[in-house]
């Protein structure tokens, strides 16, 4: 028998937290199928319809009939070859950004992906250059930019939190710091709009700010808005619509107001790439050449059917999500209430919790150390399931805060999930 590979000899990135993240936090569910989950951050399935999906797939079809004058080989090709590396419904994401968002941009510089997080990736990968080159993220942050960044072997510099998101002076030292120390920030990544874990949402003052911030220092904000629909639409406008340089490269996703199986997301880079003589491109073309050598194309059955989603529409995701913002509107509230009727006049239970105004998630400060180990008996002794914090920050470190989320459960689930996590809470309290 030939002898096995040592592990030291793979990636790095397999022997980083990150990788067992996932892998973790999917086994205790997998172990505790009856357990009132508060981890996954998912949609809520109750408006799943899969005849939908046919239905989709003819409206599609029907505009590409319009569209090639009825040439049904043309039609048949498009849907069911390869189809070009950039996407086949490019125009249709540019119409959706322009309703839903107030974003302008040329088609041509969208990059459909086989979800946001290979937007992300090929993102990272373009940028990433040398040694020099780094990341800003502020931390916590969502699981996979720390992936991703591991991936293409691309440093991540913490920025600090605030009640607003992110630290805008404390980002302005990072990148000096970085740059006195030879290093090259080549972007930050934020989600603007009830991140994940925290579900803090910037100010229009910090976007703006943070614009000026990059165009001085010389690097782009990767903008990753996956729940900015699902929010008031009187909230501020996304930085890419406020951007008039191509300094924001927005990560888009249709897996929240969508069709999560779908998995579709896309990538708008329409920054200029100056060639070695004089030409340009942009950088979406760069980002294509790496996924032509990566997944060659998205899928245009997937495509198709998030295109029929939106022409269906009229390419606008926040009215074909009604039901759906409403839904996860109903359970925020309820989360919020259900936690200040259980630990609201509790002062001995030291637990709190922020305020999002939308989005999936909130967190919960609970006065010991939410780590692995304790979810473990938690989802065996009170059946519920949450997020340990350390895993946003690609540590192991445990900290005394827990990621809630209440997207995918019904009312009760949330009410008996909650019972039990304050049944859990008051037990680790007295120990």
């Amino acid at each position: 028998m030939a002898a096995g590979l040592e592990l030291a000899s793979l990636h790095d990135s397999l022997e980083s937290p990150v990788s067992e993240s996932m892998n973790f936090l999917n086994e205790v569910s997998h172990r505790y199928p009856d357990a009132i989950s508060f981890a996954a951050g998912r949609p809520f399935e109750g408006f799943f319809d899969l005849d939908g999906i046919h239905h989709y797939l003819e409206t599609y079809r029907r505009h590409l009939m319009d569209r090639y004058g009825g040439d049904e080989a043309a039609v048949s090709r498009t849907i069911l070859q390869y189809g070009r590396t950039k996407g086949i419904i490019h125009d249709l994401i540019a119409a959706h950004l322009r309703v839903d968002e107030n974003i302008t941009v040329d088609p041509e510089s969208i990059v459909v992906t086989v979800g946001c997080q290979e937007a992300l990736y090929l993102t990272l990968r373009a940028l990433r250059r040398n040694d020099r080159d780094v990341l800003l993220s502020v931390m916590p942050s969502y699981v996979g930019v720390h992936g991703a960044a591991q991936l293409v072997d691309m440093p991540i510099l913490p920025v600090r939190e605030s009640g607003d998101g992110i630290d805008l002076d404390d980002l302005v030292s990072v990148v000096e710091r970085a740059k006195a120390s030879g290093l090259r920030p080549r972007a930050c990544y934020v989600v603007p709009d009830f991140a994940n874990p925290s579900g803090t949402r910037l100010s229009l003052e910090s976007r703006k700010r943070m614009l000026r911030i990059a165009a001085e220092h010389d690097f782009l904000i990767l903008e990753d808005n996956p729940y900015g629909l699902l929010g008031d639409p009187s909230g501020p406008p996304t930085i890419k619509s406020l951007d008039g340089a191509g300094q924001v490269v927005y990560l888009g996703s249709f897996a929240k107001t969508g069709i999560p199986g779908a998995r579709v997301g896309y990538a708008v880079a329409d920054r200029l790439v100056r060639g070695p003589h004089g030409g340009t491109e942009s950088l979406a073309d760069q980002l294509a050449k790496i996924k032509s050598m990566l997944t060659v194309n998205t899928s245009p059955i997937a495509q198709a059917v998030i295109g029929g989603k939106l022409l269906e529409n009229d390419h606008s995701l926040r009215a074909a999500n009604t039901l759906e913002i409403e839904t996860y509107r109903s359970n925020l509230r309820q989360m919020l209430d259900g936690l200040g009727s259980r630990f609201g006049g509790d002062g001995s239970a030291r637990v709190s919790w922020n305020t999002p105004a939308g989005g999936f998630f909130l967190l919960l400060t609970v006065p010991f150390a939410a780590e692995d180990d304790l979810l473990e008996v938690c989802a065996q002794r009170h059946q519920v399931l949450w997020t340990p914090l350390h895993h946003f920050y690609a540590d192991s470190t445990p900290r005394n805060v827990m990621r809630l989320s209440f997207s995918h459960l019904l009312p009760h689930e949330i009410e008996e999930g909650l019972d039990r996590l304050a049944g859990f809470i008051r037990e680790q309290s007295q120990d």
